[in-house]
Parts: C-alpha cells; sequence; structure tokens
C-alpha cells in the first residue's frame, strides 16, 4: 500500500511508493496519487524522490516558463547507448543546434508530401484485409507505419526486412523498460540473455542505417524524404550532420515514427469497436468525402470528425502516458524550491482524464473537440505531444498519418471484437496494449454515386 508520512515536500509530506505494486498498476498508481493528494505530490519508489505535477500550469512552468532548469529525466539517459544523441535525448546547446537543422524536414509542406505514400501502404494493406478474417490489428499497425516511416525517412522499402527490423525494436523496447524498472540497472557489459540480445537487436538496426547513410551520402540528391533534408541541412557556419549525427538523428525517428502512431491506430479501432454511434458519424463522414476513391491530403480539411477521432483517441489512450524532467538548477515550482536533482513527473494519464478539464472524462466523445474546446482549455490540459520548446517536432506527422491510414483502412472495412479477446493499456516508454488487439474484419457496403 501507499501511505503518508509527514516528511517534508509538497503538501507537507512524502508518499512511500510500494515499488513492485507501482509496477503493476503505473497508471493506477498515478491516478490515485492525483485523486487523493492533489496538483503536487512528492513521491519516494525506492532510493529516487520525485514531485509529480497534476495541474496544467504546473506543467507549464516546468516545460515552458522554467524550461531551461530542467534536462529530461533519469531513464532518458538509460536510452542513450539506443538513441545516441539525437533530438530525444541531447540536451543544451547541441540539442539546439539539432533542433535547427532537422526543424526544415518538418516544414508543412514538406510533411504533406508524404501523404501520398501514407495513402498507398494504407491501401497494400487493405488489400489484404478480407471479410471474416481475424487480425492481430496492432502487428498490422506496427507493419503498415514501418513501412511508411522507412519510405518517408529514407525513400526505402523495408518489407523484406520488416521482420527482422521489427523483432529488434521490439527487443529494445523491451530492454529499454526493463533497465528503467530495476532498482539497480543489471550492467550492459555483462554477457546476460538480455544484453545479448540487445546488442543482437541493435547490430540489425546499425547495419540498416550506416548502409542507407551510406548510400545517400555517395550519391547525394533529394529524393523527397526526411533523410535528404537533413543531409542537406547546414548550422550559420557551414556545417552540416556528421555520419554519427546522422545516424542519432534517424535511428530516434525510425524508432518513435512508428510504435507512436501504431498504437494511436490501435486505440481507434479499439473504441471504435466499442461506440457504434460514433463508429456510424465516421462512415458517414468518409462516405461524403471519398465515397469511391482512397483519401488524399486534399480531403484533410473535410475529414473534421475523423480528426477529432484521433484527437480523443490520444486524450483517452495518449501514447506518450508520462513526461519526466530533472531540475539542474534552482527554481521555484507552484511557489516551491525544488531541490536540485528533483525529477518532476507530468502525466498525460492523469491530466487526460481529470474531469475539472473534460466533462465525462472515461466518455469516447470525439464531438467534444467540434466547439472551441481546445481554445477553452488550459494550455496543458492536452499535451499528447509534449510542449515546450522541446515539444514533438513529428506532431503534425503522426497526426496526418493516424487520420489519412484510419480514413483509407474504415472506407472500406470495419473492424469487430472478437469475443473473450480482450486488451489493456500497457504503460512502457509508450502506452500500448498488453498483448495481440484480435479483431474480424467486415466489408463495408460502398456508397453508389448518382
Amino acid at each position: 500500500m501507499t501511505t503518508a508520512a509527514p516528511l517534508p515536500g509538497p503538501r507537507g509530506h512524502w508518499l512511500w511508493g510500494n515499488l513492485p505494486e507501482f509496477r503493476r498498476d503505473r497508471l493506477g498508481a498515478f491516478r490515485n496519487w492525483a485523486e487523493r493528494y492533489g496538483d503536487m505530490v512528492a513521491v519516494r519508489l525506492g532510493p529516487r524522490r520525485f514531485w509529480v505535477l497534476n495541474h496544467p500550469d504546473l506543467i507549464e512552468e516546468v516545460l515552458v516558463t522554467n524550461n531551461r532548469a530542467f534536462t529530461k529525466h533519469f531513464a532518458l539517459r538509460i536510452a542513450k547507448p539506443t538513441l545516441g544523441d539525437g533530438l530525444l535525448t541531447s540536451e543544451g546547446d547541441f540539442w539546439r543546434r539539432q533542433r535547427k537543422l532537422a526543424q526544415p524536414a518538418f516544414h508543412r509542406d514538406r510533411i504533406a508530401s508524404y501523404a501520398d505514400v501514407m495513402v498507398r501502404y494504407g491501401q497494400d494493406l487493405a488489400q489484404e484485409w478480407s471479410t471474416g478474417q481475424t487480425r492481430d490489428v496492432h502487428e498490422d499497425m506496427m507493419r503498415v507505419t514501418l513501412r511508411i516511416v522507412a519510405k518517408t525517412l529514407f525513400d526505402a522499402d523495408v518489407e523484406g526486412e520488416a521482420a527482422e527490423v521489427s523483432t529488434a525494436m521490439e527487443t529494445l523496447l523491451r530492454n529499454f523498460t526493463n533497465r528503467v524498472n530495476r532498482v539497480v540497472p543489471v550492467p550492459s557489459f555483462l554477457p546476460t540473455p538480455a544484453n545479448l540480445r540487445f546488442k543482437r537487436a541493435m547490430r540489425t538496426l546499425e547495419t540498416v542505417l550506416r548502409r542507407i547513410i551510406a548510400e545517400r551520402r555517395a550519391r547525394p540528391s533529394d529524393r523527397g524524404d526526411l533523410l535528404s533534408m537533413l543531409l542537406e541541412a547546414q548550422d550559420d557556419d557551414g556545417s552540416g550532420m556528421t555520419d554519427r549525427q546522422l545516424r542519432d538523428e534517424t535511428m530516434t525517428l525510425f524508432l518513435a515514427g512508428h510504435e507512436t502512431t501504431a498504437n494511436t491506430l490501435c486505440w481507434a479501432w479499439h473504441l471504435l469497436a466499442r461506440h457504434p454511434e460514433v463508429e456510424a458519424r465516421f462512415h458517414a463522414e468518409l462516405d461524403a468525402v471519398c465515397p469511391d476513391r482512397a483519401p488524399t491530403v486534399a480531403d484533410l480539411p473535410r475529414l473534421t470528425y475523423t480528426d477529432q477521432i484521433i484527437t480523443e483517441t490520444l486524450r483517452i489512450y495518449p501514447t506518450v502516458w508520462l513526461l519526466g524532467r530533472e531540475a539542474v538548477a534552482p527554481v521555484t515550482i507552484g511557489g516551491r524550491s525544488v531541490p536540485l536533482g528533483t525529477t518532476m513527473w507530468m502525466s498525460q494519464w492523469v491530466v487526460h482524464h481529470d474531469p475539472r478539464w473534460f466533462d465525462g472524462p472515461e466518455e469516447f466523445r470525439p464531438e467534444r473537440w467540434a466547439d472551441g474546446l481546445m481554445e477553452r482549455l488550459p494550455r496543458y490540459a492536452y499535451f499528447p505531444f509534449g510542449g515546450g520548446p522541446r515539444v514533438c517536432i513529428g506532431n503534425r506527422f503522426a497526426q496526418m498519418e493516424a487520420v489519412l491510414l484510419l480514413a483509407g483502412l474504415a472506407r472500406r472495412h470495419r473492424l469487430r471484437r472478437v469475443p473473450g479477446c480482450s486488451v489493456r493499456p500497457l504503460p512502457t516508454i509508450t502506452l500500448r496494449p498488453d498483448g495481440p488487439m484480435l479483431m474480424t474484419v467486415e466489408a463495408r457496403r460502398l456508397p453508389q454515386r448518382a
């Protein structure tokens, strides 16, 4: 059990958390702390101490107002062997330089040019689906988003290597999660089975990435992908990215660019299958906008309800469910001085389900976003892509990809729950299903043009 103790900290006490219990139900623990102790809570788990912030204004103080007083938390330092000094893990002036170099690759017009790839690969998957099939939707979404990120990032089709690459990325994810969960992580140099699997997975991905970078260095040209932009990017002094920096940034984009969107789409299918009234309105929009063809980037302004479905899915099942920052300079948050080295935890899972900001927070109601709710909310009551200077650089890419894939697949098919198959959210680096998401495919009757 978690008990309150009269020790110094926010609201006058620390919470002594049961570490095994916390590992079993992280989502429940964060919700419980917020409901019982309010907007600012000090927690101790094993040897580590944290502040948990549950109010949008406090979160804004950390992510925006005082962002230079914080660095990424300890868990992301564990990811350094995998991600190197990519945008997710780098800090300070180096991060600012990398962000400046990478930003043009995510310009709105550049991102729009990737829509055709998203639609084409979505239609390839739609061709595989047939009435009566039972599909593991999580596996399908992971596979299609992997193809998309490989094509848009490298102008490469990894269909032949998809299984090997996917297995390698799953291994890296499990390794990261296990290391974060341990009070004392196993040193990476020890030849344990887990460490050996991690090294094999790293070699697999390193081989793919380095081969692609070397080929592109040898024959430079703008092939319309993100790597072309990263290769051409130059700082004020005319210098560009080294091969090591390219490797770190592409590894970060490769890993983050398919896992997150795949999870979002999985939860969207999960919610649509449980809410037929939402699904019916969604299908009506598709029949009106693109009755006899796949959706295109030009349709996005009219796919408003589809966009609201993705926005609401990210509220209920935020792919990034927890942000952490560590104080590296004297700073005051919520009127209290933060000790150096303190980690601040801010959970999208908690804030997105807070009834102060969302009426009926457990209900799946995409239409709640139709009347300007986003503008009325406190700035950090909804922050699925983080916030401040370090907001996710690929947020527009991810939203567009999710809308186009969901619309393209749902235009021809609907998915139904398999009796007896249930999934729950599993909080790892991302919020993913805790097992296969098995669903049955049904064909939709498409409308006929007059």
